[in-house]
């Protein structure tokens, strides 16, 4: 089974990759987080792996970060939830994001996913609430109380903003700077984004 990858990135979109190790390329599909996080073509990249194994194919799905892997495990367990539903869960939202709704009951959000149903997210709300929340790291368990987070969000989407990417972006600022109101917050973000 492989369970870790170090290479050159040879192909990249937004939904797979092609891992160059030592000669031998590998296909993984990643969710849009990892897409983002990892360099561009002909740079190095490490990513974690999970091994999927069916009947009719060997898939690898990789992963920038311990916690995408181990949230991705924990829904291709939920019966009804295959590997690409997963992907499309970690891609619709930001890991951290996805715990805190988890954690809240929020099914609201959840619906916000792209192919996430009512019924699927009450199923995700309801067989992750016990096993998420020691994934949380303990820095992003204080999550900023902000009133213009939401705002900001909402004017980022509007503008065409992915919005785990937006989400991100907003988390970063108001953590370095706190809640400055709508204004400063959105100019602070946009910034952020622009580099």
């Amino acid at each position: 089974m492989i369970a870790f990858l170090r290479g050159r990135v040879r192909e990249k979109q937004p939904s797979r990759m092609i891992l160059d190790v030592q000669g031998v390329g590998y296909e993984l599909h990643v969710p849009l987080s990892t897409f983002y996080q990892v360099g561009e073509i002909d740079s190095e990249a490490s990513l974690r792996v999970h091994t999927h194994v069916r009947e009719d194919a060997l898939q690898l799905f990789g992963f920038a970060t311990q916690l995408e892997q181990d949230i991705f495990e924990r829904l291709i367990a939920i019966t009804g939830i295959g590997p690409r539903v997963a992907l499309g869960v970690l891609s619709g939202i930001e890991p951290e994001a996805l715990i805190r709704a988890v954690q809240a009951g929020d099914i609201a959000r959840l619906t916000t996913i792209p192919g996430i149903g009512k019924k699927t997210a009450e199923r995700i709300g309801l067989e992750l609430r016990d096993r998420l929340p020691q994934l949380l790291p303990a820095d992003s368990a204080d999550e900023p109380a902000s009133g213009a987070r939401g705002d900001v969000l909402s004017a980022l989407l509007n503008l065409g903003y992915h919005r785990p990417l937006a989400e991100k972006a907003v988390d970063r600022v108001l953590r370095a700077q706190g809640d400055g109101g709508f204004e400063v917050t959105l100019k602070a973000v946009l910034q952020e984004l622009a580099r």
